[in-house]
């Protein structure tokens, strides 16, 4: 989320898809793509100086602000009854996973978050196998343990200086944690809420969860005008419009489909860094990403 990252909102996938250029919806995916994997590139850039929790909450501000109309369509929708499942989930699946990459992203490369985002769909379907009992076949679960072994060789991977990146690796992957259970929850709390909806109202709350630590860790020293690009573009292109496009995904080809952004999102994460950054692909990062994504190719699989 960052889904992208894709953040695990999906709760319906709307009516029929209606008919539509054959070249839109890859184009849309890898657009898509390209956005979320430059949000570790926005995070990297600007979480040093903003510190995690203010860029977060600028990041949840503006996402949220873009988003309202979404909201304003579907809150009907709501009742008292789902208030506190939106508290918890907003926490789990948007303001702590956020929090948990800003702080990697001042710690480590942007392509190590970016990595680590993919470990979310594995972790959704670990959640719901664990705590459900969903099937989960022999080929899921084979990928689920190639996943793991890429996290492994990517926390006990070095990046350029020699400087471990085992932290970040771990808070990366503790995020698709969260995002996997929140995913899981989400369709359970909120069954026939329309996606966009459940997204902003989540973006929203985890705002107002966040705003008053935000505001305590404020920066006292003025920030870059580059740090403030970076922030903006993060809530309202890699956040805000992204999502946008997200729902219309998934509104037109479904959520299966429409998931399947996450395999371009640690290519793109890693290209930009390197382009922009000029941060390098490591042997151990090529190894650790041929990993987690062979292993969410597989645990996506039915059989």
């Amino acid at each position: 989320m960052s889904q992208a990252e894709a953040p695990a909102t999906t709760v319906s996938s709307g009516p029929a898809a209606p008919a539509v250029a054959r070249w839109l919806t890859p184009l849309e995916l890898t657009i898509l793509g390209a956005i979320w994997g430059a949000s570790f590139l926005f995070m990297r850039t600007s979480a040093r100086e903003f510190g995690a929790l203010p860029l977060v909450e600028i990041r949840l501000a503006l996402g949220a602000l873009i988003l309202l109309p979404m909201l304003w369509n579907g809150h009907t929708h709501f009742t008292r009854k789902h208030l506190l499942p939106l508290i918890v989930i907003s926490a789990i699946n948007t303001a702590i996973p956020f929090s948990l990459f800003a702080w990697a992203a001042q710690r480590a490369p942007a392509g190590i978050g970016a990595i680590t985002n993919a470990t979310a769909v594995m972790f959704t379907a670990l959640v719901a196998f664990v705590f459900w009992g969903e099937h989960i076949s022999k080929r899921r679960a084979f990928g689920l343990l190639v996943g793991f072994v890429g996290v492994a060789v990517l926390a006990s991977g070095k990046t350029a200086g020699g400087s471990s990146v085992w932290s970040a690796a771990l808070a990366g992957t503790f995020a698709g944690l969260l995002y996997g259970i929140g995913g899981n929850l989400i369709r359970r709390q909120f069954p026939g809420i329309p996606s966009g909806a459940v997204a902003s109202a989540t973006l929203v709350c985890a705002s107002a969860l966040l705003a008053p630590f935000a505001i305590a860790s404020w920066p006292s020293a003025p920030v870059p005008l580059h740090s403030w690009v970076s922030a903006v573009l993060l809530g309202v292109l890699c956040t805000g419009i992204a999502y946008f496009i997200y729902f219309r995904l998934i509104y037109r080809v479904g959520a299966a489909r429409a998931v399947t952004v996450t395999y371009l999102v640690p290519l793109f994460g890693v290209v930009w860094a390197w382009i922009v950054l000029g941060e390098p692909l490591t042997l151990s990062m090529a190894i650790a990403g041929a990993l987690i994504l062979g292993g969410v190719a597989l645990s996506q699989q039915k059989k």
